[in-house]
């Protein structure tokens, strides 16, 4: 899983709270760094992005993502302290799996993550 807050005490909140059950993170600190991951782990279940981050923001790696075939499927939630409509519009437009905004519940973002990647689901 990859983890992009270029705020290093909420990525590691985030890392803690999701290694506590069956994830390994992957945890960059801006937009340019969260493609570059991509690119070196191709086998990530699920990306957390910032809204807000230098260089480019979860936006633009969203829309990256989403052109691109490798990852048009991905699971993509952002993260935002900005609640801003035009901005989860656009987040909805690129095809983002969720939008949770800060101050956000760890044990909650553990279960949708959860919910999102399948993992840890009985199987039926």
């Amino acid at each position: 899983m990859l983890v992009a807050d270029d705020e290093p005490h909420i990525g590691r909140i985030i890392q803690t709270k999701l290694e506590q059950g069956p994830f390994r993170i992957t945890l960059v600190y801006d937009g340019a760094e969260a493609m570059r991951a991509l690119e070196q782990y191709p086998d990530v279940a699920l990306v957390l992005l910032d809204l807000m981050m230098p260089t480019l923001s979860g936006l633009d790696v969203l829309g990256r993502m989403r052109a691109d075939e490798r990852w048009k499927a991905l699971p993509c939630v952002i993260l935002t302290a900005a609640g801003q409509d035009q901005r989860y519009d656009a987040a909805m437009a690129l095809g983002v799996s969720d939008y949770v905004t800060k101050p956000f519940s760890p044990r909650q973002l553990y279960a949708r993550v959860v919910e999102l990647t399948g993992a840890g689901s009985v199987p039926s």
